[in-house]
């Protein structure tokens, strides 16, 4: 991972919660919502919120004298999801780094993140901070995306944005959000982390999206894909945009387009 990969800055977060949110993030955000609610926890924790998905999905969800503690590395990101959000006074935003969370140990009953653990430079410290701020018998609940050629549009963006530049393809998708697929990794480094009790359940879901444009805009303006192509050529951002749109229609259709995704869904206590 290059430093440029977890700076969502600039006119970055409105797009990615216009365009990215509804296309891939909304489903599982419904879904890792569902199974903190199960748990029935007083306290959660949520680290790598970014725009807020599962903050609304899961503020609405868990009980009236429930806490629920937001945070984010990317202050512009956390200011956007607070922006979205009604108010409630069981919501506390705080910007926080996830591999040195400012709190107490055992201090939640659960720890959601949401497509974030990729992002974390050290992953296996993110996991001991996650079990440490847990209170005994907690649950830290996270998802991951499987392998890029298993998640049909972000594969196809991927391909178009190396074609633009084939000597120097920009590797943000298939290095990052995509590249950490490897269950035999994920338990690995839970297991170093110091949790022993962890189950992987992969879904497989349907992205849908009104015109092929909409998932170019969402890979190639609404992630750090857009930094890769500006440090390349910043006149060359809507060249980009244009020819993923049209990959995407050339394999998907030219209206309304739907495609598979799947990601892994990790439970760890």
């Amino acid at each position: 991972m290059s430093e440029g990969d977890i700076v969502f800055a600039g006119s970055v977060p409105e797009f990615y919660d216009t365009y990215l949110v509804p296309l891939i993030f909304e489903v599982y955000a419904d879904d890792i919502a569902n199974r903190t609610k199960a748990l029935n926890p007083k306290s959660v924790l949520e680290v790598a919120a970014g725009s807020g998905v599962v903050t609304r999905a899961l503020a609405k969800r868990l009980d009236a004298e429930a806490s629920y503690t937001v945070t984010d590395l990317n202050q512009p990101m956390l200011d956007y999801a607070a922006s979205l959000q009604e108010q409630d006074n069981r919501v506390i935003w705080r910007q926080a780094d996830a591999l040195e969370l400012p709190f107490d140990e055992a201090s939640f009953d659960a720890v959601v993140c949401q497509f974030g653990v990729m992002f974390f430079p050290d992953r296996v410290a993110g996991y001991r901070e996650a079990r440490r701020v847990l209170k005994p018998g907690g649950t830290y609940l996270f998802n991951v995306w499987d392998a890029i050629d298993t998640n049909e549009f972000a594969h196809a963006v991927s391909d178009a944005a190396a074609a633009a530049f084939p000597d120097d393809p920009p590797g943000f998708l298939p290095r990052t959000p995509y590249g950490y697929f490897d269950l035999g990794l994920i338990r690995d480094e839970l297991g170093r982390a110091g949790f022993s009790q962890v189950s992987i359940n992969t879904l497989e879901k349907i992205s849908a999206a009104p015109s092929p444009r909409h998932p170019a805009v969402a890979f190639c303006q609404g992630t750090p894909l857009r930094n890769e192509i500006e440090t390349r050529d910043a006149s060359l951002l809507d060249h980009v945009t244009d020819r993923a749109t049209e990959a995407i229609a050339a394999r998907f259709g030219s209206g309304a387009v739907e495609a598979k995704m799947r990601a892994h869904i990790v439970s760890a206590a």
